[in-house]
């Protein structure tokens, strides 16, 4: 069963206009797309979707609405570029829920889940040439201790990244569950029984194959620049990584420039772009993480420009 997390506080949070310009950089199964398109009849919605079936999927249900929506099969850190291409300058809102979608952890044949044996891949986009597998089994010593440790905190990196470079000096490392059973070998078993250290691993190499923390490092100040005065971008986040690059982001913007602070008069080019809606993350209700459980580490921040 596919959720859109939050749903409610995005659409809410969006301040839909009826003839805005809306985009959702990760349409997904358009769950929430679905909703912005149904608030907009004179509007226009486009959406982002690495994933040929999200694309598919979502034009299906997106059609049954209406047809003021074009999706790209793009990633979203093209969509000024994109969007600039389709004429578009600026819009009234943008949406970007991170992170792997849970048909994706769903579809086992995508690599994804740490609980159902697969070829190693987690590729959001299958026509990148980077998967789980060249990581796992090309990555020097050192950097996958780097990525382990970076992308997933996890505190048994260095001997986890032993073993499975150990490991491959016998064999390849061709699965998932060949890839959770080094895991569990290099950590105390009770560490592993209550830590879940292949959560954080598999988290970390997924990162590292889709380029996650990059993207959305170079996204966020493009979404702040091509939104209209008044315009809203709501950001839902999964993990600390990428809740603090949201975060840090946001506050930058959202400040005057450290050069001219204190000047009676401050240029307008060192003014903040935007302003906070909300200062501490929106959080899932508890009756949606009984529904979803999956929503229960969601963060949504949003903001205004000015």
């Amino acid at each position: 069963m596919h959720y859109s997390v939050m749903k409610q506080e995005c659409i809410e949070n969006l301040n839909i206009k009826s003839n805005g310009i809306y985009v959702d950089g990760t349409i997904g199964l358009a769950g929430h797309s679905s909703e912005i398109l149904k608030r907009i009849p004179n509007g226009f919605l486009y959406g982002f979707d690495q994933d040929d079936f999200a694309v598919e999927e979502s034009t299906k249900r997106l059609n049954n609405i209406s047809d003021n929506y074009k999706i790209f099969r793009d990633n979203f850190v093209n969509m000024k570029e994109v969007l600039l291409e389709n004429g578009i300058e600026k819009v009234d809102g943008i949406l970007l829920d991170l992170g792997v979608s849970s048909p994706q952890i769903d579809n086992t044949e995508r690599g994804f889940s740490f609980m159902r044996d697969a070829k190693l891949d987690m590729r959001m986009d299958n026509r990148n040439k980077l998967d789980a597998y060249k990581v796992v089994n090309d990555y020097n010593f050192e950097d996958l201790k780097n990525i382990f440790y970076t992308f997933g905190e996890e505190k048994y990196s260095s001997s986890i990244a032993k073993n499975i470079v150990n490991e491959r000096n016998n064999k390849k490392i061709e699965t998932t569950l060949e890839l959770v059973s080094i895991i569990e070998r290099s950590v105390p078993k009770k560490y592993f029984i209550n830590n879940h250290p292949e959560r954080k691993i598999f988290q970390a190499i997924r990162i590292e194959v889709n380029s996650e923390l990059n993207v959305l490092n170079s996204v966020l100040p493009d979404a702040i620049n091509l939104l209209k005065t008044g315009g809203r971008l709501c950001v839902i986040t999964f993990h600390s990584l990428e809740d603090r690059i949201v975060k840090q982001i946001f506050k930058r913007f959202s400040e005057v420039d450290e050069m001219v602070k204190g000047l009676p008069n401050i240029p307008d080019e060192y003014k903040p772009l935007i302003k906070l809606v909300n200062t501490k993350p929106i959080l899932a209700s508890d009756d949606e993480i009984t529904e979803n459980s999956r929503s229960k580490s969601a963060k949504l921040r949003v903001i205004e420009r000015i």
